[in-house]
């Protein structure tokens, strides 16, 4: 952009396109009819071409190039009006805190970050966060008891605004002490009949149902004998013997357990951050322009996950 194009000059520029008259722009704007003439002469004069043409008795219309800097224009300047907005109300402590839900199935390392990469943009500014399963966390975005939520993915695109943040790894938790821990790598197929332990469908079913299709494209069938609401009951079946879970790489697990990455799949757990289309926080407009540019999961370092390691016997001979 050229030193000399400043805000009011874009403000000029969108009132005389959707007015195509500089009198009834002016006005609009409270300046002069020659002032705004003459400020856009001089924009035009500095960057080396016209942005309006002067139709006499036709009006006034946007060049191409004028069409151009416009479409940027109505993008920018709304902007610059809410992050001047937010700018007074972080000064006045007047914002709202963000009221976030999560699913227990969100991994903290997400939340984390959210809570890094929130502090960072409205510095001390609150969020209330509420953990439970997707469903209710759903419904209380719908009644406006929640501004936005973290959640496994499938979520209904044409009901909510959602936005895919992350991806993790899908890998086999079993006991220490079970044969395939041997292994670096677990056949899905080898393990299936003993993948017995999930996430309960009722707290999720796209996701159920969506993990029912993964198994059925590859021939499996899916043996869902014990349900959870939590990673943390999942787990706790598998050390009791219940069967094997798939569950996300970067869950922190319990003693006595390890996980294994499938061999020859990339299954993943995928996390969105979620909205409502009639409930929006003043910070929204800038978390979601954030998390389009960067996501959540990447960016930033990520824990080991002490789930996946090599095999002792592997080790000493690899």
């Amino acid at each position: 952009m050229s030193d000399i194009v400043e805000f009011r000059h874009l403000e000029y520029l969108v009132a005389i396109a959707e007015r195509r008259n500089f009198s009834k722009a002016a006005e609009h704007v409270l300046r002069s009819q020659p002032a705004i003439s003459h400020q856009i002469k001089m924009v035009e004069a500095d960057i080396g071409y016209p942005l309006l043409i002067r139709d006499g008795r036709n009006g006034v219309h946007p060049t191409p190039a004028g069409e151009f800097v416009l479409a940027w224009a109505r993008v920018v300047l709304p902007q610059k009006k809410e992050t001047f907005r937010m700018a007074k109300a972080i000064h006045d402590g007047t914002v709202p805190p963000l009221r976030m839900g999560f699913s227990s199935f969100v991994n903290s390392f997400l939340l984390d970050n959210f809570r890094l990469v929130y502090q960072g943009m409205f510095p001390d500014c609150e969020i209330q966060l509420s953990g439970t399963d997707t469903q209710h966390v759903l419904e209380r975005l719908e009644a406006g008891t929640l501004d936005c939520a973290l959640l496994p993915m499938p979520v209904d695109r044409d009901r909510w605004d959602v936005r895919e943040v992350a991806h993790s790894p899908l890998v086999i938790c079993m006991r220490a002490d079970d044969p395939l821990s041997t292994q670096a790598q677990v056949d899905i197929h080898e393990a299936a009949p003993r993948l017995k332990v999930f996430r309960d469908p009722e707290l999720h079913p796209a996701a159920h149902a969506r993990l029912s299709e993964m198994f059925s494209e590859l021939g499996i069938e899916l043996h869902l004998a014990s349900s959870a609401a939590t990673p943390t009951d999942i787990q706790m079946m598998v050390k009791q013997g219940y069967g094997l879970a798939l569950i996300d790489q970067l869950w922190p697990l319990d003693a006595g357990l390890v996980a294994r990455p499938l061999a020859g799949l990339k299954w993943t757990a995928d996390f969105a951050f979620v909205t409502s289309r009639s409930h929006k926080h003043m910070a929204l407009m800038f978390i979601e322009r954030y998390l389009d540019e960067h996501g959540l999961g990447d960016h930033r370092k990520q824990p080991q996950p002490a789930a996946v390691r090599r095999p002792k016997q592997l080790t000493l001979v690899g």
